[in-house]
């Protein structure tokens, strides 16, 4: 078994928040031995515009021809920040060098296609592994989601092994399954053996876009706006008969899969209240879906701070919600935490997708390997 090293990650959700959230963890690739720090660093101000601008170039760049010259000049950028992001966290938090086996840089997604109906999937994350590695004199691990997606599989969720650790660690068995409620909401179930896990629905995403659309902030801060308004039941059992929902698993999604269109229409309460219902119903939905039902979630990833979402989860898809941090885990830092386990797998040569996470053909590694200067080539 590989040596128990520190590993620090780094992730950037789609919610584009202007944060890099950076946690360092001691693990072997299999089991966590020791929780590190956990910050959230805030990009500089020019970095989000540039992150943003790509995006939308993204889409309607759609894997077709040439890739958009804004891919360049963000990752370029983004790539200088999240190192300088490490640095200043090693920096701060004491922590040496070279007491650092890998980071774990997922770098930025700006446009994510499962494959479907015959068409191969397609993703795509902005960030430079091997700059990084340079900058920092650290081994960088980076493209974690390419291998899967040649391969046939979903490329996400990339969590579930993580997540299985994080099971193991509080001794939770098949009745406990782990909820991320980040811009889209993922599920992971074990029992001990199997492992399941795919994509809800939406959860943060179009909330938030819904809320920054009509010019009342970033997001629906405490749920104030849900708990005002009224869910239009109807339109959301419309909604809840969506194929996808039904779809059997492994299945993704992008962030703009289901989008705040869903609430047009509908006043501003109204609206934040249906389409908090609707990713509350989406997790019952998945829940049926899973060998057996689980009686507890234990839930992390921004969302499990919105009281609204967290008594709908509770209503709409009958079964506790629990936020991760009252489970001795935390449930702000998971995401990268996770990135920087992944890192120990790849670098163990560990597999980091499954055939019931993401559809991969057969457990698979994942993740290109960039080592500085002076300690060996790259490599996947």
């Amino acid at each position: 078994m590989a040596d128990k090293g520190w590993a620090i990650g780094l992730m950037t959700g789609t919610v584009l928040d202007g944060n890099i959230d950076v946690a360092a963890i001691r693990t072997d690739g299999e089991a966590i031995a020791e929780f590190g720090p956990f910050e959230l660093m805030p990009y500089g101000a020019d970095v989000t515009p540039l992150i943003e601008a790509a995006v939308a170039d993204a889409r309607r760049w759609d894997f077709s021809g040439p890739e958009p010259e804004s891919f360049a000049v963000a990752e370029k950028r983004l790539t200088a920040a999240q190192g300088e992001a490490v640095a200043t966290f090693c920096e701060r938090h004491g922590l040496a060098r070279a007491a650092i086996a890998a980071v774990g840089f997922h770098g930025q997604t700006v446009l994510h296609r499962p494959p479907a109906a015959g068409v191969a999937g397609r993703t795509r994350q902005l960030g430079d592994g091997a700059a990084m590695a340079r900058m920092l004199g650290l081994t960088v691990v980076h493209d974690f989601r390419s291998a899967d997606v040649s391969a046939g599989g979903q490329g996400a969720p990339l969590s579930a092994i993580y997540h299985r650790a994080m099971l193991a660690r509080i001794g939770a068995g098949a009745g406990t399954a782990i909820l991320n409620l980040g811009g889209v909401a993922n599920l992971t179930w074990s029992d001990g053996e199997t492992l399941v896990a795919f994509d809800t629905g939406p959860a943060n995403a179009p909330i938030n876009d819904w809320i920054r659309a009509h010019g009342a902030g970033a997001m629906d801060r405490d749920g104030r706006l849900a708990f005002a308004g009224t869910v239009d039941e109807a339109r959301l059992a419309r909604l809840l008969q969506h194929p996808w929902l039904e779809q059997p698993y492994p299945k993704s999604l992008d962030r703009f899969s289901f989008a705040m269109a869903m609430a047009e229409g509908l006043s501003l309460a109204d609206g934040a209240a249906t389409l908090t219902a609707f990713t509350a119903g989406a997790v019952g939905k998945a829940l049926d879906l899973l060998p057996s039902r689980p009686e507890r979630l234990i839930v992390c990833g921004g969302g499990r701070r919105n009281p609204a979402i967290m008594a709908a989860i509770a209503e709409r898809a009958n079964v506790e919600a629990v936020d991760a941090d009252a489970c001795g885990l935390r449930g702000d830092a998971v995401e990268a935490e996770c990135f920087a386990y992944l890192a120990m797998r790849a670098i163990a040569g560990l597999p980091i997708s499954f055939p019931l996470t993401t559809g991969a053909p057969r457990p698979m590694t994942g993740g290109v390997v960039n080592r500085p200067p002076g300690r060996g080539a790259g490599g996947n």
